[in-house]
């Protein structure tokens, strides 16, 4: 007769033996994937170094490629600006050594700078945005009609295009220079702008930058620079917004530019301007706005060529 002691015997024998064929099982397993995965990380060590060496390879052409730019740009851009003049407005992230850059190879197209205005970050700080709507308002030169948008952005353009630029028909002033004394002295007290020394209007303008708009409400800021840049095209004689590669994203202010129609068909932009080639091409873009064309230039998924008359290069 067979006893329930016999069955747990059997059925603890069973057991042992399942588990002694796991591990037997799993330790043949495990030794062979060890020494697959050894040599899948051998590969992948090779593959990184690969492509280590076709980073920095590509990397010395790129210098190599800017360091040309730089040695020939005054030479491709000379006399194109002759006798025309160009205002800087740079934000609050554009770097000085872009901005000198840009000014020598504007000299060197024949032009010349008539100063510089920063924008501060309160400039586009949507916390202060009807704080700038009241300075536009009271500083309003007398003669000078405001759009009816009430966005900061286009308030502010329209007013330093005012007295930034001179008139496209006739290259005179829109203001007096007691009116520029004043809306740059207003707005500097406010804190949202720091007026070079004795600026003087010009026929172009560029609106500098740096890379794409980070944090909270980075997307209200990028707005307010493209609407502010694309309104001051339209008080001048043409105006390039010129910032670098990540500020082309939906993100940045050269995003924003793009991917509005109405500020396409008006305003140029570049995206690389942290370049040599993009200076040049930055500068080139001044010259296509004075005879009434633009586009988007540089190196970004939207950018619609390298620079003014070079085709987008394929796939």
């Amino acid at each position: 007769m067979i006893s329930l002691r016999y069955h747990v015997v059997s059925i603890a024998a069973a057991f042992l033996a399942l588990a002694v064929g796991v591990v037997l099982g799993s330790t043949a397993l495990s030794g062979a994937l060890l020494s697959g995965l050894s040599d899948q990380k051998g590969e992948l060590a090779q593959r990184v170094t690969d492509l280590e060496a076709e980073r920095n390879g590509l990397e010395a052409k790129l210098a190599d490629a800017d360091a040309f730019a730089g040695s020939v740009g005054p030479s491709v851009v000379d006399g194109i600006l002759d006798q025309r003049s160009v205002v800087l407005v740079t934000t609050s992230d554009a770097r000085d050594a872009d901005s000198s850059a840009l000014t020598e190879l504007i000299e060197a197209a024949g032009g010349s700078v008539t100063g510089e205005v920063r924008l501060t970050g309160s400039f586009t700080d949507s916390a202060r945005a009807d704080q700038v709507r009241d300075i536009v308002t009271r500083l309003q030169p007398a003669g000078v009609r405001l759009p009816t948008e009430t966005d900061p952005g286009t308030l502010a353009g329209a007013l330093l295009g005012s007295v930034l630029l001179l008139d496209k028909q006739n290259a005179l002033p829109q203001s007096t220079p007691e009116e520029r004394a004043a809306v740059l002295a207003g707005l500097a007290e406010g804190g949202f702008v720091k007026p070079g020394a004795q600026v003087q209007p010009a026929q172009l303008a560029v609106v500098l930058t740096g890379g794409a708009a980070r944090g909270e409400g980075a997307g209200d800021r990028a707005a307010t620079l493209a609407r502010f840049a694309t309104q001051l095209d339209r008080a001048g004689a043409g105006t390039v917004l010129a910032g670098d590669a990540p500020s082309a994203s939906g993100s940045g202010a050269i995003g924003v530019a793009r991917a509005d129609t109405s500020a396409g068909s008006i305003l140029s932009t570049v995206d690389n301007v942290d370049s040599s080639a993009g200076r040049v091409v930055t500068v080139l873009a001044l010259r296509e706005q004075l005879e009434g064309r633009a586009g988007n230039y540089g190196v970004a998924g939207n950018a619609q060529a390298p620079a003014p008359g070079a085709a987008t290069p394929g796939p």
